[in-house]
């Protein structure tokens, strides 16, 4: 039996640690929002500090990884206008019209929207597993929703749109399984994301209040550069490393920590208080996405296999 690497060993830390990150997004954004920027303009700081951060990164470590085919170009344009522009969109506006915890738990529909979209796409089987799924989640919603307890709080607008966030989560999976399958690399898919996620904020944003966002003083610039790096970069590299040593699945549970630690900063921050149902809610969905993801060991054994060649 072939010994794990000390690497290997520490895969599962690795993703919790990138799960945690991305928890922290909210805190950011109510940040950047008391500052003047608008969900648009929030989007384009993340996606070009992400975007230059990946460019360097590239241009360091193997520079045909920029190359791409014409053809396939629609395959970014999805995981970068229509995945990372409208999720972001969506998951900052729900941020700003409900709880950090809400928004993300919302966000978190996402794993049962790509059950039902590779059933139509990909003709993959829904299985009774898949459907127990998609039926906690529903439910789970519903309970975060507020609208069994008659929440006035939580809006039927901020519902909808937290549910835009998770559907437009779901589609970077959708197309960037469309990308790999056409043997691009992980780095080369994030890089055109984020690339085109930037260019296709720029109609929608206000140049000067960008400007002031980065370079009012110090202080601001650098939260900035914490953004992009802190909740897209440092996550995406600890994550991608954490795949190749455990399978797919259990990354996915793991990863799962980002509602929790985003209802736990909003808690202890902001003092956002959880009502019983918006706790039951938490706790449905979370079971959701750990029952969405699993799979037999020996399926496991291979789709690790199958991401290690990927990735390394």
């Amino acid at each position: 039996m072939q010994q794990k690497s000390a690497a290997d060993r520490f895969a599962p830390l690795f993703i919790l640690t990138a799960g945690a990150m991305w928890g922290s997004m909210g805190l950011f954004v109510r940040v950047l929002g008391k500052i003047g920027c608008s969900s648009f303009e929030i989007v384009f700081l993340r996606s070009i500090v992400t975007a230059v951060c990946l460019f360097l990164v590239l241009a360091v470590r193997d520079r045909s990884l920029f190359r791409v085919r014409l053809r396939d170009l629609w395959c970014f344009l999805g995981t970068g206008l229509l995945s990372i522009v409208f999720f972001n969109l969506c998951y900052f506006t729900t941020i700003r019209l409900t709880s950090l915890a809400v928004a993300a738990v919302l966000l978190y529909t996402a794993p049962a929207i790509v059950i039902v979209l590779s059933a139509i796409l990909f003709r993959e089987k829904i299985t009774s597993r898949k459907l127990s799924a998609l039926v906690l989640t529903l439910v789970g919603c519903i309970c975060v929703s507020g609208m069994l307890a008659g929440d006035s709080a939580m809006t039927l607008q901020g519902f909808i749109v937290g549910l835009g966030a998770g559907l437009g989560y779901a589609l970077y999976s959708i197309f960037g399984r469309f990308a790999l399958e056409r043997g691009y690399r992980s780095f080369t898919i994030s890089f055109y994301t984020f690339l085109f996620a930037s260019v296709g904020t720029i109609p929608f944003i206000s140049m000067s209040n960008i400007r002031r966002a980065v370079s009012t003083s110090p202080s601001q610039t650098g939260l900035v550069v914490l953004y992009g790096v802190f909740t897209t970069v440092l996550p995406y590299i600890l994550y991608t490393r954490g795949l190749q040593g455990v399978e797919n699945g259990q990354a996915a549970i793991i990863a799962s920590v980002e509602p929790v630690v985003a209802t736990i900063l909003g808690t202890v921050i902001y003092h956002e208080m959880l009502s019983l149902y918006e706790v039951i809610g938490i706790v449905l969905v979370l079971g959701a996405i750990v029952i969405s993801n699993g799979k037999s060991p020996a399926e496991g054994a291979g789709h690790v296999r199958k991401t290690v060649k990927k990735t390394a």
